[in-house]
């Protein structure tokens, strides 16, 4: 089950590289602290107990991210666990706040004008019960579209002009238990099922 999980967070991080830019190899990720600055932010729910479920896929994406980025992730900023690389010449900053989900707002809004970071250069990646499990979508902006995470940040900044990635976890078939699916274990519930696509 560890290898299917592995294997699984493995495929989304390439398709997250893939989205978003081209990873170089460490040689060539040298700090270069006039390079343009990237924030990206995993949302998730902090504690023992929701470390593997599904509504934490966000910080278990970022997780894959910076262990092939080699960033480690141990830097207490603004009630986020945070580091920071380099990928393409660009500085970036991970973070993964620390509050509850649904107070998010509180660490990202706090990082975006720690850093003046321009909107157009923050991706928030977050879970989606709506889309079958494995489906990535971006967006530009917009609004929540009921993820609680997504309209505290929202809230927190004043606009809802930033990019965001959904990643399906999906919904049993026939299932309108949102709330109670949202914290089954990510593993036993999709035990059969880690074939993105």
């Amino acid at each position: 089950m560890e290898f299917k999980r592995k294997t699984a967070l493995s495929d989304l991080n390439s398709r997250l590289h893939n989205l978003i830019f081209w990873k170089k190899s460490p040689q060539e990720q040298e700090p270069d602290s006039q390079g343009p600055l990237f924030l990206i932010i995993g949302l998730g729910n902090p504690g023992r107990e929701y470390r593997d479920t599904r509504h934490n896929v966000g910080f278990m994406v970022l997780n894959r991210l910076a262990d092939d980025l080699g960033i480690k992730m141990s830097r207490v900023q603004n009630k986020a666990i945070t580091g920071s690389g380099m990928l393409e010449g660009n500085r970036i900053i991970l973070a993964k706040p620390q509050t509850f989900m649904n107070l998010s707002g509180g660490p990202v809004g706090g990082l975006v004008r720690f850093y003046k970071v321009p909107l157009n250069q923050m991706m928030v990646i977050h879970d989606d019960l709506d889309l079958a499990f494995g489906t990535l979508r971006i967006r530009p902006g917009g609004g929540s579209a009921g993820q609680k995470g997504i309209q505290s940040i929202i809230n927190s900044l004043g606009n809802q002009g930033f990019p965001r990635m959904r990643v399906g976890i999906g919904r049993p078939s026939g299932s309108k238990q949102g709330p109670v699916m949202f914290y089954k274990d990510f593993l036993h519930w999709n035990e059969k099922n880690w074939i993105l696509y």
